[in-house]
C-alpha cells in the first residue's frame, strides 16, 4: 500500500470518528436543541486551536453484541485547545455514541487527559452529556469513574477544574463534577441526580419530574450544587470562557493581568448614597461591588443560592480579586448555613489559586432559630472561620455598616489574619446592635423609669453615639483606618498593590481537619 493510500485510509477513519454515532443521531441531538460534542468544543476554544488525542480509541467489550459496534474515539472527545490564547484541556462526552455512556475506554481517555493537565499545569474543562456507566461493561466502567474521581481529588487546588452539565448526569456521573471547582448547568437540558425519578417513585412513592429533581434551576437555587445556570449552550460556554479569563492556569501562577482602562485612582461619588443611613434599610451590595471593580465587570458565582452573601470575581487595576459581600437585600445580610458554606468554599478556592480577597461587611449576626441550630449552623459557620483563618492570600475588608458579634470576627477580621481592615464612618463594630445591648445592660434602669419606653429610647441613642461607630475599634487598632466611602476603590487598589508580595505560611502538616 502506497503512502497516498495510507493517508487516504487515515482520512476515511478520521472522517468516521468525526461523525460519532452517525448523521441520524447527530440530527436527533440537534432536534433536542443540543450541540454535538465537537460543536461544543468549537464554541469553547479559540478557532483552530483544538488538537484531539485518542481519536482512534475503541471499546474492548465483546458482550451483548458490542463487538460489532465500535466507533473510533468511543463516547468522548478529548484534547487540548486555547481560550483567549491560554492553554486548556477539554473532554466532551458524545451523546450520539452509546448515549455518551462511560466505558472502560472512555474512562481511560478522560484519565489520560487529567494526567496531562496536571503535568502541564493547565485547567481542565469537562463537557458532560452522558447516560452514566455503560451497563454492558459492568465493573470495568465503574473502575473508570473511580480513576476519574481520584484524579479530580489529587488535582484539586493544583489546577482549576470546571464541569459543564449539558445533558443528563446520573449516579456516579455526578461525583466528578461535585469534586471540581465550578459547575455550570444549561437550563432545560442539564440534569444531575444520584437516583432518577423512576427509582425515587419505586422506593419512596414520591412523584417528581427530572427537571424538578435535578434541573439547572433546582441546583442553582436550592441545593447549591450548580454555581451557574445559563440558558442556551453557546451562552453557557461563553460564560466558561469568561470565568477562565479571571483564573490562573495553576496554583504556582498569579492570576492573569488585563488592561481594563479603568483608572485605579477613580473616586466613586455615588458611594455616599448607595448605602442607606438607616441601618435597618436594605440595599443590594452588588451595586457597591460593581462600582469598586474595574468597569463594573463582576462575575458572580452562586448568584441564585444563599443570596444573603454575594461572591464572585472582579478586577482591580487589572488584577483578579475574589469579592465577598454580605447582602442586606436578602435576610438582612445575616450568615446562615448556606451562606457560610457558599462563602467558605469560595474563600478556599481563591486562596488555593493565589487570588486576593476583598470582603465588604454589613452583617447583623448569624441567623437564629431551631432549624439553623439543628441543621448544624455551629459546624457550618465554623467552616467560614476556618477558611478565612487558613487563607494566606492578601485579605482586605471594608465594613460598610453593621459588623456585630461573632459575624464580625468571621468576615475577614484582623483576628483571622486579615491584612487591612477599613470601615466607613457608618460602620458599627460591636458585640450586638444598640437595641439589644441596651435591653441587656440597662434592664433594671429601664424597668424602674417613670416612662420605660422613653428611657429605653434615650439609652439606645446614647449607646449609639458612644459605641455604634468605627472609632472605638480604630482606637484599639482593630481596624486600620476609617475611610471616605468615595475613596473605597482607591484605598482597596492601593492596599492590594502594597500586599502584592505578601508572604504568609501555615504550620507544617499533612492537612487541616476543616469542620465538614
Amino acid at each position: 500500500m502506497s503512502m497516498e493510500d495510507r493517508v487516504e485510509e487515515l482520512r476515511a477513519t478520521r472522517e468516521r470518528a468525526l461523525l460519532g454515532g452517525g448523521l441520524e443521531r447527530i440530527e436527533a441531538q440537534h432536534k433536542r436543541g443540543k450541540l454535538t460534542a465537537r460543536e461544543r468544543i468549537a464554541v469553547l476554544c479559540d478557532p483552530g486551536t483544538f488538537d484531539e488525542i485518542d481519536s482512534f480509541v475503541v471499546h474492548q467489550c465483546t458482550d451483548f453484541g458490542l463487538a460489532e459496534q465500535k466507533i473510533p474515539g468511543d463516547a468522548v472527545v478529548t484534547g487540548s485547545g486555547k481560550i483567549d490564547g491560554r492553554l486548556v484541556f477539554v473532554f466532551s462526552q458524545d451523546f450520539t455514541v452509546f448515549g455518551g455512556s462511560l466505558s472502560e475506554a472512555v474512562g481511560q481517555k478522560i484519565s489520560k487527559l487529567q494526567d496531562l493537565a496536571l503535568k502541564v499545569g493547565a485547567p481542565i474543562i469537562g463537557l458532560n452529556d452522558g447516560g452514566g456507566a455503560r451497563i454492558q461493561e459492568g465493573v470495568a466502567a465503574l473502575r473508570g469513574y473511580g480513576e476519574i474521581f481520584r484524579r479530580n481529588t489529587l488535582a484539586s487546588g493544583v489546577i482549576p477544574q470546571i464541569s459543564v452539565i449539558m445533558g443528563p448526569a446520573a449516579g456516579g456521573a455526578v461525583y466528578s463534577p461535585a469534586i471540581t471547582d465550578f459547575v455550570f448547568m444549561v437550563e432545560g437540558s442539564g440534569q444531575m441526580y444520584i437516583t432518577g425519578p423512576d427509582v425515587i417513585r419505586a422506593v419512596t412513592g414520591e412523584e417528581v419530574t427530572h427537571e424538578q429533581l435535578g434541573g439547572a434551576i433546582t441546583h442553582a437555587t436550592r441545593s447549591g450544587v450548580a454555581h451557574f445556570a445559563i440558558a442556551g449552550e453557546e451562552a453557557c460556554l461563553q460564560e466558561v470562557r469568561r470565568l477562565i479569563s479571571f483564573l490562573p492556569s495553576n496554583n504556582m501562577e498569579d492570576p492573569p493581568h488585563a488592561e481594563t482602562g479603568d483608572d485605579p485612582a477613580r473616586g466613586v461619588e455615588e458611594m455616599l448614597s448607595l448605602v442607606p443611613d438607616d441601618p435597618n434599610r436594605p440595599y443590594d451590595v452588588r451595586e457597591v461591588i460593581e462600582r469598586i471593580v474595574d468597569n463594573g465587570d463582576f462575575l458572580e458565582v452562586h448568584a441564585g443560592w444563599a443570596q444573603n452573601v454575594v461572591v464572585g470575581f472582579g478586577r482591580l487595576a487589572g488584577r483578579t480579586a475574589g469579592v465577598i459581600g454580605n447582602n442586606p437585600q436578602h435576610l438582612a445580610g445575616v450568615l446562615d448555613i448556606d451562606a457560610s458554606r457558599k462563602a467558605a468554599r469560595f474563600v478556599r478556592f481563591c486562596d488555593a489559586f493565589n487570588i486576593p480577597l476583598v470582603t465588604l461587611v454589613d452583617v447583623p449576626g448569624f441567623l437564629p432559630g431551631t432549624s439553623q441550630e439543628h441543621g448544624g449552623i455551629i459546624t457550618h459557620g465554623a467552616k467560614l472561620i476556618y477558611a478565612y483563618a487558613e487563607a494566606t492570600v492578601p485579605k482586605i475588608s471594608v465594613t460598610l455598616r453593621k459588623a456585630y458579634g461573632g459575624a464580625h470576627i468571621v468576615m475577614s477580621s484582623q483576628y483571622l489574619r486579615g491584612d487591612i481592615n477599613y470601615a466607613w464612618p457608618t460602620g458599627e463594630i460591636a458585640v450586638m446592635g444598640a437595641d439589644g445591648a441596651v435591653n441587656i445592660i440597662h434592664r433594671a434602669q429601664i424597668a424602674a423609669a417613670r416612662d420605660p419606653e422613653a428611657e429605653r429610647k434615650r439609652l439606645i441613642e446614647e449607646y449609639r453615639e458612644r459605641f455604634s461607630n468605627p472609632y472605638v475599634a480604630a482606637a484599639r487598632g482593630f481596624i486600620e483606618d476609617v475611610i471616605d466611602p468615595r475613596e473605597t476603590r482607591i484605598r482597596v487598589v492601593r492596599a492590594l498593590d502594597m500586599l502584592r508580595n505578601k508572604a504568609d505560611t501555615n504550620p507544617p502538616k499533612k492537612h487541616g481537619n476543616i469542620p465538614l
